[in-house]
């Protein structure tokens, strides 16, 4: 694998685990993820979980090395992989399926929290008892900080994707993030991330329509706090470059999509007269601190679908 390097620590190679937790990072420190993953890996039987980690180019040396001797550090089966150039969400996520060895892999991005002191030997007993192909434990904003620089985030979360399983098994496939997700390894090997997707989002919600489709998906209670919340100006900056993802997920997906608001609402506003002079209009509001949040709410996802009405 050209420009990848690869750092295991001493219990690597006696490792046999029966699930691998898959943590890939770009310019976050993924430290305190893993004081709480090697927390709960202490009290579980030995040998049970792997932790393979990411650095996807992040080009930070220090944090790299840093990561690399925590990893060094602990007393269950840790793998270290560096990048020496970004290769992109999907692609990196494919390598860490790569590098895993365990037949259930459980993709957990590098700023969440487990929100219980189970949550591994949660993964555990589900993959003991059901073996299921794909399952999403959900996310939360329970342990994630109230800050007036990312209200608009986390209101926009909590109205959207923090969702008990109860509600996301009413449409499973719209549910499935690569935050907190389980994948049996061989429903991996013939579905894995379409490495054709750039940029900053819809990676995992093509590759989760396409395997949901196949295999169906469990949703399950086993949530963790997202943490890494941005700001409405970084926020916006990432809705600018998922467009033509998008549009890629559209022409696959067509029919699944065609039911989403961003959906409706994107072709509903492409009709609409002028929409490149009034859609900045759109971004000012929902970056305004002085508006109501409702009002911050609506008008950046009006932003959104006014960017998506482009490629629709």
């Amino acid at each position: 694998m050209s420009g990848l390097s690869a750092s295991p620590n001493a219990a690597w190679a006696e490792g046999a685990p029966r699930l691998s937790v898959l943590v890939p990072y770009f310019r976050y420190d993924p430290s305190p993820l893993l004081d709480r993953l090697a927390a709960e890996a202490a009290r579980l039987p030995a040998g049970e979980v792997e932790l393979v980690l990411l650095d996807d180019g992040g080009g930070d040396a220090a944090l790299a090395d840093a990561v690399d001797a925590r990893l060094a550090a602990l007393p269950f089966a840790a793998l270290g992989l560096r990048l020496a150039a970004n290769e992109g969400r999907a692609k990196g996520r494919n390598r860490l399926a790569a590098a895993a060895r365990a037949r259930h892999l459980l993709f957990l991005d590098c700023d969440m929290a487990p929100d219980a002191p189970d949550f591994l030997r949660r993964w555990l007993e589900l993959v003991t008892t059901q073996d299921p192909p794909l399952a999403f434990g959900g996310f939360s904003m329970a342990q994630a900080p109230v800050e007036p620089a990312t209200r608009l985030h986390r209101a926009l979360q909590l109205r959207g994707e923090c969702a008990p399983a109860a509600v996301r098994r009413r449409t499973p496939e719209k549910y499935v993030f690569t935050s907190n997700l389980l994948v049996r390894r061989d429903v991996f090997e013939g579905e894995a991330f379409d490495e054709s997707f750039a940029g900053w989002g819809w990676e995992d919600v093509e590759w989760g329509l396409r395997v949901a489709r196949r295999f169906g998906v469990r949703h399950i209670d086993n949530s963790a706090t997202h943490l890494g919340l941005d700001t409405p100006d970084a926020l916006a900056a990432k809705y600018e470059q998922s467009a033509a993802n998008f549009a890629r997920v559209v022409a696959k997906s067509r029919a699944v999509v065609e039911s989403y608001p961003s959906y409706r609402l994107a072709r509903g506003l492409k009709r609409l007269p002028a929409l490149r002079l009034w859609r900045p209009w759109l971004k000012r509001l929902a970056l305004s601190p002085l508006a109501p949040m409702i009002a911050r709410i609506a008008a950046l996802k009006a932003y959104r679908a006014a960017l998506y009405a482009e490629v629709v």
